[in-house]
């Protein structure tokens, strides 16, 4: 009987229409913002990490199909971030007994980060961990399994932060000042190259 583990979702399906390109690919430290957030998932030892893509998966998938990470296509991407959250923990299997949800347009989400979800879960018992960031409880965050059948039964627009929100009094919260940055538009990619 190995340990339940905590696993690690990866949401990269978007189309990114307001970036004009897909932002997955565009480079950040010597890498792409998405190889960014799958080396942290790896690095933080938590298993498995699975990478939900959806919108040009076939010229994505080659910048991270040499790592040791499950990829998963969700061809209902369209419909909004839900399906891919769904798509994600579908891909869990057995003896995981959390999951971390992070976006690959975060670029300051750090190992630190993930192992301070983990260990803010530990401590405290509480079945959501979500980052606290201007003013809001957002992602990364996580999820005891409890909360799985709620996390693949969000309406298709929605995303993990609307369980937060419903369930407020199962969360506790690690402070993560630069989640409320994320990269959506070539300003947003502009002001990330002068941080």
């Amino acid at each position: 009987m190995t340990n339940p583990t905590i696993g690690i979702i990866i949401l990269a399906a978007g189309a990114s229409t307001r970036m004009g390109k897909p932002k997955q690919l565009l480079p950040y430290q010597g890498r792409s913002l998405l190889r960014h957030i799958t080396e942290v998932a790896i690095a933080s030892k938590n298993q498995p990490v699975i990478v939900v893509l959806g919108a040009n998966a076939e010229i994505i998938k080659p910048e991270i199909c040499q790592l040791p990470v499950q990829i998963v296509e969700n061809l209902q991407w369209a419909s909004g971030m839900g399906s891919s959250i769904q798509a994600g923990v579908n891909a869990l299997g057995q003896n995981v007994e959390a999951v971390a949800i992070a976006l690959c347009d975060q670029p300051f989400v750090s190992v630190q980060v993930i192992n301070q979800l983990v260990e803010a879960y530990r401590l405290t018992n509480k079945a959501i961990v979500a980052c606290e960031y201007a003013g809001t409880l957002g992602v990364p965050a996580l999820f005891h399994h409890t909360f799985f059948s709620k996390l693949t039964n969000l309406k298709q627009g929605e995303g993990a932060k609307q369980i937060i929100k419903k369930y407020i009094n199962e969360v506790t919260s690690i402070p993560f000042l630069q989640g409320r940055i994320d990269i959506d538009t070539p300003d947003d990619y502009e002001q990330l190259q002068i941080m």
